[in-house]
C-alpha cells in the first residue's frame, strides 16, 4: 500500500465530505424554518427578528453564511442550537459516543456469530445445518428494524422481564445497568448484520473450498482444520470486511430508529428532535458528522482489506 494511495483516497474523503456539506447547508437553507423566528417566538417584533438576523449573519448573502459556517466547522464550531442555546459541537459528539458504543457493540456480536454460522452452513452445504442457516439469513434480512425491537421488548422486557425496555445509562456510571440498557439495541441492530455476514461467509467459504490450492492443500496431506481454517478461510472472510464497510449505511440509518424506539440519547435520535423542532444548526451538524463516519469507514475498510490480501497493490 503506497503513500499515494493514502493521500488520493483521503482527498476524495475530504472531497466527498465537502460536497455533503454543501448539500447540507443547501437543504437547510430551503427549509420552512427561520432561525430568528425560532428563538424569539412567533410574536417577536420585526425589528427584534431583524436584528437577530443581522447579529447572526442572516441577511449576508447564502455564500457568505456557507463561507462562515464551513470556517466554524472546520475550527469544530458547529454553532449554538436554536432549541436550547447550548453549543451544538460537545452535545453532538457525546451522541455519537453512545452511537459509536453501540455500532461497536453490534459488529463485534456480528461477527461473534454471523462468521461461525457461515462456516457450519459452508461445510455442511445442503445438509440441515445449512438449510436452518440459510433459512435464518432470509428472516432477519426480512424484518424491518422496528419489528425486531418490537418482538425484543415483547419478549425480553415485557413478558420475562430480564431486561429494561427503554432508558440509558452510562457504563461509566453503572456498568451493569449500562450494559442491560444496551442488550436490547444491539440485539436488534445485530439481527440483520448477522444475516448479511453469514450469508456472504457461507456463499464465498464454499467458491474457496472448491478451488485449486484448496484441493492441493488436502493432496498435500494437509487435515482438514488446518485446510479450513488457515488457507481457505482467510480468503473467504475478504469480502465479508466490504460487506460491513457497506453495512455501515444501514448502520446509520438503523440506528436512528433503534436509537428512537429504545430513547438511547445518540446521534441519530438527537437529529429527529432537532429535525422535529427546525434547529437547523444541529440538523446541519448531525448529517455532517453521520456522512463523516460513513466516509472514515469506508476508508478504514479500504486500508484493512489491503492489509489482508497481499495480492492487491494500491498504486
Amino acid at each position: 500500500m503506497s503513500l499515494t494511495f493514502l493521500l488520493r483516497r483521503g482527498g476524495l474523503m475530504v472531497y466527498t465530505l465537502a460536497v455533503v456539506s454543501l448539500v447540507v447547508f443547501g437543504i437547510t437553507q430551503v427549509l420552512p424554518a427561520d432561525a430568528a423566528v425560532m428563538m424569539l417566538g412567533e410574536n417577536a417584533t420585526p425589528e427584534a427578528l431583524a436584528a437577530v438576523r443581522e447579529r447572526l449573519g442572516l441577511d449576508q448573502p447564502v455564500i457568505v453564511q456557507y463561507g462562515r459556517w464551513l470556517a466554524g466547522v472546520l475550527r469544530g464550531d458547529f454553532g449554538f442550537s436554536l432549541r436550547t442555546g447550548q453549543k451544538v459541537a460537545p452535545v453532538m459528539l457525546e451522541a455519537l459516543g453512545r452511537s459509536l458504543l453501540l455500532a461497536a457493540l453490534s459488529i463485534g456480536l456480528m461477527l461473534l456469530i454471523a462468521v461461525p454460522l457461515g462456516i457450519v452452513a459452508a461445510v455442511r452445504r445442503g445438509r440441515l445445518a445449512d438449510l436452518v442457516v440459510s433459512l435464518m439469513s432470509y428472516v432477519g434480512v426480512s424484518l424491518p428494524e422496528f419489528v425486531t425491537a418490537t418482538l425484543a421488548v415483547l419478549l425480553l422486557a415485557d413478558w420475562l422481564q430480564l431486561l429494561p425496555a427503554t432508558g440509558y445509562v452510562p457504563p461509566t456510571e453503572d456498568p451493569v445497568r449500562g450494559l442491560k440498557h444496551l442488550v436490547l439495541p444491539v440485539l436488534t441492530v445485530s439481527v440483520i448484520l448477522v444475516a448479511h455476514v453469514s450469508r456472504m461467509v457461507r456463499s464465498e467459504l464454499v467458491d474457496v473450498l472448491h478451488a485449486d490450492y484448496i484441493r492441493a492443500a488436502r493432496l498435500k496431506g494437509l487435515d482438514a482444520r488446518t485446510v479450513l481454517f488457515k488457507h481457505a478461510l482467510r480468503n473467504a472472510l475478504l469480502p465479508a470486511i466490504t460487506i460491513v464497510a457497506l453495512d455501515v449505511g444501514y448502520l446509520l440509518g438503523g440506528i436512528i430508529v433503534v436509537e428512537e424506539i429504545f430513547a438511547l440519547p445518540g446521534v441519530g435520535r438527537q437529529l429527529i428532535v432537532a429535525i422535529q423542532n427546525r434547529d437547523l444548526p444541529a440538523i446541519q451538524a448531525g448529517a455532517l458528522i453521520m456522512a463523516a463516519t460513513y466516509s472514515a469507514v469506508n476508508f478504514l475498510a479500504d486500508i484493512a482489506y489491503a492489509a489482508l490480501d497481499k495480492r492487491i497493490q494500491y498504486e
